[in-house]
């Protein structure tokens, strides 16, 4: 998330951390949806660099953190599952 100010960056993990809960059902707090889309933006922008898929712009960067975000969560479900 280069360029981003911290705030532009709190807002879009919260939305992609609100946009995974949507997609996989869950219903998690500010808070959580918050850490949710910070680490899901951690894993897009690792995956999208490794692939090399160029991410631009405010669109693009909430895309590839909401993916990673939904990815983040269907992954420690899996986990969550089994212990």
């Amino acid at each position: 998330m280069s360029g981003m100010g911290v705030f532009a960056a709190a807002l879009v993990g919260i939305l992609a951390g609100w946009i995974a809960d949507i997609v996989l059902g869950r219903h998690h707090s500010l808070f959580i949806k918050l850490l949710i889309g910070v680490i899901g933006s951690f894993i897009g922008a690792f995956v999208a660099s490794r692939i090399g898929l160029p991410v631009g712009g405010v669109v693009g960067e909430l895309t590839v953190a909401s993916v990673g975000a939904v990815v983040f969560l269907a992954v420690l479900g899996l986990f969550r599952r089994t212990a």
